[in-house]
């Protein structure tokens, strides 16, 4: 059961270890864009290409859907990035159903996992596989992987990391799940007084607001941990020009030693740019250096490339 492009390297991996995949549920296919396109998930996509069986119910509690789940007759069933399953359908198999979760649960339990480690500029993450409870990302952990969260890397390339770490979790919590190999472990005997629980929740799009008041290394932060998607933003204006921007890559001021004779001191939201390869904006402490942008209604472009089609760029101001 799963939906993004991270739930499909499990089902990937599932069938090359040689299990059988007896069916595989999804979202329904639904209408985006302005065209009204009908978009079906990346889960979807896969399944059809394997030639197996999909289930796309609108409520999980429907009496049909049921009735399938139980005529499969399934030993497991797997969760990978889907939605918060009733108790009459996670207690159906009888070896129960488990979850992989993005992140070394306690923490980060939620929506979001990766994309928050990265916006709390985490060095370390993983991946956790728990069986399913009557609440969110509550259950028993079966078993946990670590992974290190680089300087730079965005939410996208972790992403990418983590998708194969866990997808090499899951056929290994099959493989013990089946031979009853597992030793599960409460998360409440995780939790001590020492530890504060970070959360995870759905990102909104006030998540994705930049604050230029914050440090150059929060807004460093938030940018990396929402790119590639839906990525952080900002408005540039300049007297009654206002041009909304997403932006999806830069550099922190540690990163960078270059230009500091023109930048100055920025004011938070302050442009400093040659015009031509550079813009640096002010934050509350730092500046950060942007490197690749995308004007509303215009292609993602690098910075060199954007600058080329702005004129006087320093009469701007993020805010």
């Amino acid at each position: 059961m799963g939906t993004p492009e991270f739930a499909v390297g499990p089902i990937r991996a599932i069938l090359d270890a040689g299990h059988e995949v007896c069916a595989v549920v999804t979202t329904p296919d639904k209408p985006v864009g302005r065209g009204l396109k009908v978009s079906q998930s990346s889960v979807k996509l896969f399944a059809q290409e394997r030639s197996l069986q999909v289930l796309q119910p609108e409520s999980l509690k429907e009496e049909g859907f049921i009735n399938d789940l139980k005529s499969f007759n399934a030993d497991l069933f797997v969760v990978v990035a889907f939605r918060m399953l009733p108790k009459v359908v996670w207690s159906i198999p009888s070896f129960g159903t488990f979850n992989l979760h993005a992140s070394l649960l306690p923490q980060y339990r939620g929506a979001a996992p990766i994309n928050w480690a990265v916006i709390n500029g985490e060095s370390l993450t993983g991946v956790t596989t728990f069986m399913i409870d009557d609440k969110i990302d509550t259950g028993e952990i079966l078993f946990s992987r670590e992974c290190a969260i680089e300087q730079s890397e965005s939410a996208g390339n972790l992403h990418d990391k983590l998708m194969v770490l866990g997808s090499n979790l899951v056929v290994e919590t099959i493989d013990a799940i089946i031979s009853d190999r597992v030793k599960r472990t409460p998360q409440s005997s995780l939790i001590t007084g020492e530890i504060t629980l970070r959360e995870a929740p759905k990102l909104t799009k006030e998540s994705g607001i930049i604050n230029w008041q914050q440090t150059s290394n929060q807004v460093f932060n938030l940018i990396r941990g929402l790119s590639p998607y839906p990525c952080a933003t900002s408005v540039l204006s300049y007297s009654d020009k206002v041009i909304p921007v997403k932006i999806y890559s830069a550099l922190d001021e540690i990163s960078i030693d270059s230009d500091s004779d023109i930048s100055g001191n920025l004011k938070p939201g302050e442009i400093a740019s040659d015009n031509k390869s550079f813009l640096r904006v002010g934050c509350g402490k730092g500046s950060i250096k942007i490197t690749s942008i995308q004007a509303a209604g215009k292609r993602r472009l690098e910075i060199r490339e954007f600058l080329s089609g702005i004129r006087e760029i320093s009469l701007y101001k993020f805010n």
